[in-house]
Order: C-alpha cells, then sequence, then structure tokens
C-alpha cells in the first residue's frame, strides 16, 4: 500500500502589525513576509517556517490555457499561507493520490530556517516527479531540508500532461508549444530572483533538483536558453541528462491525435476549440492514449536542442552538477508490469524477443539462477541498459559533462530495504525507482530505522553542502570525489561500508550495452 505524507500546517493564530512593515523589514524569524504581490502569512514550527500556496503566476485558464505563464495578480490584504494550493489536473497516479481537474495550479511552497538575520541562504528549489503526467509541490516536506542544511527550500507545482506539455501548430505563440511546463519552472525560478530575499534567501546562489520527470526538466533547464542566470546548480535524480528529447515532429503528431480525439481535429480554429474543452476531457484522452508528456526539442528560446547536444556544443548553462540514479531503477516498472512471478521460460522469452540474435549473449551476462527471481533479472537488464533511468544512461551524462568541462559529482542510490514507491506484496521492490526521495523529504514514503535515518542525515548534508558551495561534504563520511572516471561514482547505501566509490559501468556492463547489439 502507497504511504504518502501530505504537509498541511496548522493555522497561524498570532494576530501581528503590519503597519510600515516592508520587505526590507521582513526577518527570517517572521512568519508575515512582504512579496512583490502582496503580504503573506505563514506558520511557525519547531525551528522553520513554512509558507504554502503562494501564487507565482496568474491561473492559466480560459485564453491562458497553453500559454507561457502570466503574472500573478497583487492581493490586498493579508494572505494565509497556510495550506497548499490545487496540485495540476491529473489522473490519480498508480503509486497513490487522487484525481483533480483544477487548472488553477501554478503555486509553490517555501520551507525556511527559523534563526537571525547573518547572511542570506543558499535556495533549493524542487521539481516534482510523475512522468510530467501526475505529483505536487505540496507532497514533499522539505522541512529537514531546511533545518539541518540551513537552506531554503522552494517546491513548485507546474502543469501536467495535456495541459503542460501538449504541442499543437495552432497553439503556437510567442514560444512554440509543447514546453508549458518547462515555462511554469523558469516563472517560479523567477519568483525566486525576486522574492526569496524576503525569506532569507540568497538569489545569487540557487540549486535546482527534481526527479525522474523532474530530473529531465532539471536537465532541460540546464540546456534552455530562457533559464540562463536563474539558477546556479543543479541536482538531476533518477533521468539522464544524456536522454533524448521529444521532438517536435512527434509532439505534433500526438497533438493533432489528441484534437482529433476531443473532437477538435476539423474545427474551423482548432486553439479556441480545444480551450473550450473541458480539462476533463483532454487529460482522460491523454491518459487512456498513454501519450508523452515532457520537453520538446525545437523551440529557439526554449529548448534548441536535446540536452546532450546542448552540452556537447557548449551552448547550456554550464553549472556544477550532481547526478544520478537508484541500484534497481526498473524494478518498479517490471514489477507492474509482471504483477505475478514469471517462470525462467518466460523470462528468457521476453529477452529473446527484444533482443534477437544478440539474446544469447544477453543471457549469459544476466543468468536466470543469478537472481532472487526472473523478475529480478529482467529488471537488471533494464536498469542497466533500457533508457533515460538506466544507469549507463547516468554514466554517459557524467562523462558528458565531465568532457564539456563540468564538475560532476556522481552517485548511485543502493538500499535494497528502502520503502519502496509502491508496495508489491510478493514482490521485493529493492532500491527501486524513487526509493531515495523518503531520505531527503522524511516520511514521504514510510518510516527509515536506525541505520537509514543515519544515512539520511548523511545525504542531506552532502544535497545541503553542495547547495551552500558546490561541493557535497559530510562530516564524518566518506569523501565525494569530482567524477573523472566511471569508478568516481558514490554508491548510498546504510551500515558500515554502504557509502563507498564504486564503478557502477563495469558492475552495470556499459561497454556490452554501447557495443550495440546485432
Amino acid at each position: 500500500m502507497f504511504r504518502l505524507r501530505v504537509l498541511v500546517p496548522v493555522l497561524a493564530s498570532a494576530a501581528l502589525t503590519l503597519t510600515g512593515l516592508t520587505a526590507a523589514s521582513a526577518t527570517p524569524s517572521d512568519t508575515v513576509v512582504v512579496t512583490d504581490k502582496g503580504v503573506v502569512r505563514g506558520v511557525a514550527h519547531d525551528g522553520y517556517r513554512t509558507f504554502h500556496g503562494i501564487p507565482y503566476a496568474a491561473p492559466p485558464v480560459g485564453e491562458r490555457r497553453w500559454q507561457a505563464p502570466a503574472p500573478a495578480e497583487r492581493w490586498a490584504g493579508v494572505r494565509e499561507a497556510t495550506e497548499p494550493g490545487s496540485q495540476c489536473a491529473q489522473l490519480a497516479p498508480a503509486y497513490g493520490g487522487g484525481t483533480t481537474y483544477v487548472e488553477d495550479c501554478l503555486y509553490l511552497n517555501v520551507f525556511a530556517p527559523e534563526r537571525p538575520v547573518k547572511r542570506k541562504l543558499p535556495v533549493m528549489v524542487w521539481f516534482h516527479g510523475g512522468g510530467n503526467t501526475t505529483g505536487s509541490s505540496s507532497n514533499y516536506d522539505a522541512s529537514k531540508l531546511a533545518v539541518e542544511g540551513d537552506v531554503v527550500v522552494v517546491t513548485v507545482n507546474y502543469r501536467l500532461g495535456a495541459i503542460g506539455w501538449l504541442a499543437h501548430e495552432q497553439l503556437d505563440g510567442a514560444y512554440e508549444s509543447g514546453n508549458y511546463g518547462l515555462l511554469d519552472q523558469q516563472a517560479a525560478l523567477r519568483w525566486v530572483q525576486r522574492n526569496v530575499g524576503a525569506f532569507g534567501g540568497n538569489r545569487g546562489n540557487v540549486t535546482v533538483f527534481g526527479e525522474s520527470a523532474g530530473s529531465i526538466d532539471t536537465c532541460a533547464q540546464i540546456a534552455s536558453p530562457a533559464a540562463a542566470g536563474l539558477f546556479h546548480k543543479a541536482i538531476p535524480q533518477s533521468g539522464s541528462c544524456a536522454a533524448p528529447a521529444r521532438t517536435d515532429a512527434g509532439a505534433e503528431a500526438e497533438g493533432q491525435w489528441l484534437a482529433t480525439a476531443v473532437g477538435c481535429g476539423d474545427a474551423a480554429d482548432v486553439a479556441k476549440c480545444l480551450r473550450a474543452t473541458p480539462v476533463k476531457d483532454l487529460i482522460e484522452a491523454f491518459g487512456a492514449a498513454g501519450l508523452n508528456a515532457g520537453p520538446v526539442v525545437g523551440d529557439p528560446r526554449v529548448l534548441p536542442r536535446t540536452y546532450p547536444a546542448a552540452i556537447a556544443s557548449g551552448k547550456f548553462n554550464r553549472v556544477p552538477v550532481m547526478h544520478g540514479s537508484t541500484l534497481d531503477e526498473m524494478r518498479l516498472y517490471v514489477g507492474l508490469e509482471y504483477p505475478r512471478p514469471i517462470t525462467v521460460e518466460k523470462y528468457e522469452e521476453i529477452v529473446r524477443s527484444t533482443y534477437g540474435p544478440a539474446a544469447d549473449a544477453v543471457l549469459a551476462l544476466y543468468p536466470a539462477a543469478a537472481y532472487d527471481e526472473p523478475r529480478h533479472a529482467l529488471a537488471a537488464i533494464r536498469t542497466d541498459s533500457a533508457g533515460a533511468l538506466s544507469t549507463c544512461a547516468h554514466q554517459d551524462a557524467f562523462e558528458l559533462l565531465t568532457d564539456a568541462g563540468v564538475k560532476v559529482f556522481a552517485y548511485q542510490f543502493a538500499d535494497r530495504g528502502a520503502p519502496p514507491l509502491i508496495d508489491m506484496p510478493g514482490y521485493e521492490e529493492g532500491a527501486e525507482h524513487a526509493t531515495e526521495l523518503t531520505f531527503l523529504f522524511p516520511g514521504l514514503l514510510g518510516d527509515l530505522d536506525d541505520a537509514q535515518q543515519e544515512l539520511s542525515d548523511t545525504m542531506v548534508g552532502y544535497w545541503t553542502s553542495f547547495a551552500h558551495h558546490g561541493r557535497p561534504v559530510d562530516p564524518g563520511a566518506a569523501r565525494w570525489p569530482v567524477f573523472r572516471d566511471s569508478g568516481d561514482v558514490l554508491q548510498l547505501a546504510p551500515r558500515d561500508g554502504g557509502i563507498r566509490l564504486v564503478d557502477t559501468a563495469a558492475s552495470s556492463n556499459c561497454k556490452f550495452w554501447a557495443a550495440g547489439l546485432s
């Protein structure tokens, strides 16, 4: 059963006098802060403050659907920033949570330490995962990062699915269509530049980080000319910066299909028809067809090149990067595809149908007998080799960024006892996709034992020290070197010897996979 704790703060009760309050006079100990659009009142907790549901852009509804985010409206009086804004329109995800058809969702949350003003703190801006079709910023309790790491954390909602990533030539405006989610994230980063100082943050020291789709989006921001100067470090988690992005042609074809599916394909004004279509119809048609969501290459202002092409060309936002994945990424997806155990014969049949003449070589490297069960063998193949989540794709990214002159810190999260994203009875999920998240955001997927709690403390130290000065350091933990070769990947696992350097390219047979199969 999926366990996800959503932080819902309590309303502040103290009456505050606002006469003469200005952004300059607000201090990080205040629960009342002046932003560029009005005053917000947050909640004081033990050692930190939260401010939830702050609008960073106007509601993208009506004619603003499939437009670049517009500035938020000013408000009068004090806005209670005590509860998150709505999650963006989405179908209920497999990992838990509900369906919503709300488009007014461009809100962010701030977690700030309770401390005297001495210096502005580093800022970490979180882009959640969920395939760019599901998820919400409000699922992530960033209090541990803020308190133990002495950073200001901002978690961001952005448009999802058909509303955030639909490409269609008749939707093109100032920007080519398909990247509204990226534009939302950039609008949130501009909000940070204007406002985070009032919360105690340093707008000149901003780290973007994200997981899964949020990792891919972070890579896209590294490649995006429109994001230049909006951040200074990046942490993509489980989504390789060497992965390809959607092509404009492919995205446009899917957009045309969706327009036809909802009855707008032959309309005199397709854009007008699509904007008049209920969001429920759009996201249900999008989800039923399994259409893709995510960054689209082609817009010269937002994403002119794929992430690897941008990095290889030198035309990207050159910032230090922490980048990595989990040991058993694809066990999640194999478990969902095969919820019941498979036989050795079935496993070999799947491999042979996938790899044809090369199947014998693959089976020799991944014999079923070497794994607890055949599904784990299949997951190992896919974890090592398949797509943007694979270990070898991350290895490619480490090398690509290093060759471009970027300082890279590479990791692999390897706690096979971590709480899983989806608890599947009778199946050992291991260090599957997303399992590192609860070590950064307490309680997200479940509770940690003492050894895991120590690992969580170390990871928070690494992540936030990187945000402070561009190098992950934790006193008493293993030294994390700059990536130079495949042996410079830091394994993150609990208990003695769990944090150490490993050669993931060797253990994942990356030379074999890079040689091509024929």
